[in-house]
C-alpha cells in the first residue's frame, strides 16, 4: 500500500467512510499488539528549535520531538510528512532501510493525516532548502478517528470552527496566535497593575443580589439553601467593600454574565479587568489608564500604530478627551442650540431616533442622542467624559455640575472599551439612587438595579474617595488582533444548541 495523503488525508471518501476505515485500524493494531493510545514518550526539543538550531554542514544532535502529522506523501521505500507542535512545523523524512522494515510498514498501514506520532532523528536540508527532521525511530501516540478539516470558509465551517475550536486550532495558524495575542495581553496586563502595587483578588461568581452594572443577570437556584442566586454582571460592588475593609489598591480579571442579545461585539459570558483605586479621581484613572494600554499595546505589538479593519489606531498620540455634550455636536451634527431643553425632543424626531420611555429626562435623551449619533463614530482612542447622573447609577457627582458625574467612558473603531467613575460613596445618595432602580425595574425595567441593603450598610462604615475602572478585554483582543467578531477572540463562545 502506496499512501499518499496530503492534507487532509483521502478527499474522496466522506468523513464516516474515513472515521470507519481508522476504526478498522485501531482493531488492527490491538491485534498486531501494537496501542493506538500508548504512554507518553519524553521530549527533548520542538519544531521551533530544530529550525532554529540548524547549522548547515554540521552533526546535528539527537531530537526527540512530537506533534500533529497534519501532512504525508509516499514514494516507495520512503515518506515524507509535516509534523506541527505549539511552536511550529517541520517536515520529516522516513526511510525503509533507516528504520527497518517492520517499524516502515507499521507506518505505511497504521498511522493517517491527524494522528500524534514522536519521532527521533537528526535535521538536515533538503535540495529544496527545507529544514527537516530524517527520522531513526517513529511512534504513534494517538490516533485520530477523523480526517483534519480544510481551510474554513463558508457559514457551515464558521459553525464548526466555534462548536469544535480544536479543529480551528489544529487548521489554523491565526487562530492559535490569536489566542496566544489574548494571552500576552492580559500578562501585560497583570504585569503593569502589580508594578503600581495593585493587589489581585477573587470575589463571588454567585451573587445574591445581581449589581455593579445595568444589565440582565442570568438566574440560578441553590438547593441546600434553597436561595435564587445570580451569575454576577460585575464584581463592582464586592471590589469597594475591599476599599472599605482597607485594601486600597484592588483588580480582578474574571468573568463576567448578562443574559442578552448575541452579536460580533456580545456574548453572554465575556471577561474584564475592574481597578479600584483609593484617594484618586476619574482624571488620574484617565491617565492610568491611557499609558496601561499603550504599554500594552507596545508589549503585544512592538508599534503603537496597530490595524483595524479599514483603520489604523494611533496608541501613540494622547487620546482625545471631550464631554459628551461636545461630542455630540462635534461627531453627531448637532448645534448646541438643539441640545436645550426646549429643542432636544425636536432633535431626537428630526433623526429618527425613537424614545418611548415616559418622563425621560434631558440627560437620558442626551445619552440616546450620543449612542445613536457618535458611538460609531469614535475611531481612535477617545475618553468620553461628563455622562447624566440618570444613566449613572454608581458614580459620584460631578461637584460644579451635579446633573453630571465624574465619569468616563473610553471608545476605539466605534466600540466601548471601558468605563470608569468616582464611586459614590455617600450612603444615602446611593441609597436613594438604588430606590429609583428598584422603582424601574418594578416598572418593567428588567435591567435596572435592585437595591442592595449590604452594600448600602458597607458604605455606612464609610469607604474613602475612590475611582473604579472595568475594560472588555475580550474587546481589546479584537482590537489587537484585527478581529471583527467577539466571537473569534473567545475559545469557546456562547452559541444555540444545533
Amino acid at each position: 500500500m502506496k499512501n499518499k495523503d496530503t492534507h487532509p488525508s483521502h478527499p474522496e471518501r466522506t468523513p464516516s467512510e474515513e472515521h470507519q476505515i481508522r476504526v478498522e485500524k485501531v482493531a488492527a493494531l490491538r491485534e498486531a499488539g501494537l496501542k493506538a493510545w500508548p504512554e507518553f514518550k519524553p521530549l527533548n526539543a520542538t519544531t521551533q528549535d530544530v529550525i532554529d538550531e540548524f547549522e548547515q554542514d554540521s552533526e546535528s544532535r539527537m531530537y526527540e520531538i512530537a506533534g500533529r502529522l497534519v501532512s504525508r506523501r509516499g514514494h516507495g521505500k520512503t515518506a515524507f510528512g509535516h509534523i506541527q507542535d505549539p511552536s511550529g512545523k517541520i517536515q520529516i523524512y522516513i526511510r525503509k532501510d533507516v528504520i527497518g522494515d517492520e517499524a516502515f510498514d507499521q507506518f505505511d498501514r497504521f498511522v493517517d493525516v491527524g494522528d500524534v506520532v514522536w519521532v527521533k532523528g537528526h535535521s538536515f536540508k533538503t535540495k529544496m532548502g527545507e529544514i527537516s527532521i530524517k527520522v531513526s525511530e517513529i511512534t504513534l501516540l494517538s490516533k485520530s478517528l477523523h480526517p483534519l478539516p480544510e481551510k474554513f470558509h463558508g457559514l457551515a465551517d464558521v459553525e464548526t470552527k466555534y462548536r469544535q475550536r480544536y479543529l480551528d486550532l489544529i487548521s489554523n495558524a491565526e487562530s492559535r496566535e490569536r489566542f496566544i495575542k489574548r494571552s500576552q495581553i492580559i500578562r501585560a496586563m497583570r504585569s503593569y497593575l502589580d508594578s503600581h502595587e495593585f493587589i489581585e483578588v477573587e470575589t463571588p461568581m454567585l451573587h445574591p443580589i445581581p449589581g455593579g452594572a445595568v444589565a440582565r443577570p442570568f438566574v440560578t437556584h441553590h438547593n441546600t439553601l434553597d436561595m435564587e442566586l445570580y451569575l454576577r454582571i460585575a464584581p463592582e460592588l464586592y471590589l469597594k467593600r475591599l476599599i472599605v475593609g482597607g485594601m486600597e489598591r484592588v483588580y480582578e480579571i474574571n468573568r463576567c454574565f448578562r443574559n442578552e442579545g448575541i452579536s460580533t461585539k456580545h456574548n453572554p459570558e465575556f471577561t474584564t479587568v475592574e481597578i479600584y483605586i483609593a484617594h484618586h479621581d476619574y482624571i488620574w484613572m484617565m491617565d492610568f489608564s491611557e499609558k496601561m494600554i499603550q504599554g500594552i499595546v507596545k508589549a503585544v505589538h512592538g508599534e503603537m500604530v496597530v490595524p483595524f479593519g479599514e483603520h489604523s489606531l494611533d496608541f501613540g498620540k494622547p487620546f482625545e478627551r471631550i464631554a459628551m455634550r461636545d461630542a455630540v455636536v462635534k461627531y453627531g451634527g448637532v448645534s448646541q442650540q438643539e441640545l436645550s431643553d426646549d429643542s432636544i425632543d425636536a432633535t431626537l424626531k428630526k433623526h429618527k431616533i425613537s424614545f418611548d420611555k415616559k418622563d425621560a429626562s434631558w440627560g437620558e435623551k442626551l445619552y440616546v442622542l450620543f449612542d445613536n449619533l457618535v458611538e460609531s463614530k469614535l475611531i481612535q482612542p477617545t475618553f468620553i467624559t461628563h455622562f447624566p447622573v440618570e444613566v449613572s447609577p454608581l458614580a459620584k457627582r460631578d461637584p460644579e455640575n451635579p446633573d453630571f458625574v465624574s465619569r468616563f467612558e473610553m471608545f476605539i473603531a466605534g466600540m466601548e472599551l471601558a468605563n470608569a467613575f468616582n464611586e459614590l460613596n455617600d450612603p444615602f445618595d446611593q441609597a436613594e439612587r438604588f430606590k429609583q432602580q428598584a422603582a424601574a425595574k418594578d416598572a418593567g425595567d428588567h435591567e435596572a438595579h435592585h437595591y442592595d441593603a449590604e452594600y448600602v450598610t458597607a458604605l455606612e462604615h464609610g469607604m474613602p474617595p475612590t475611582v473604579g475602572y472595568g475594560l472588555g478585554i475580550d474587546r481589546l483582543t479584537m482590537l489587537l488582533t484585527n478581529t471583527s467578531s467577539i466571537k473569534d477572540v473567545i475559545l469557546f463562545p456562547t452559541l444555540k444548541k444545533k
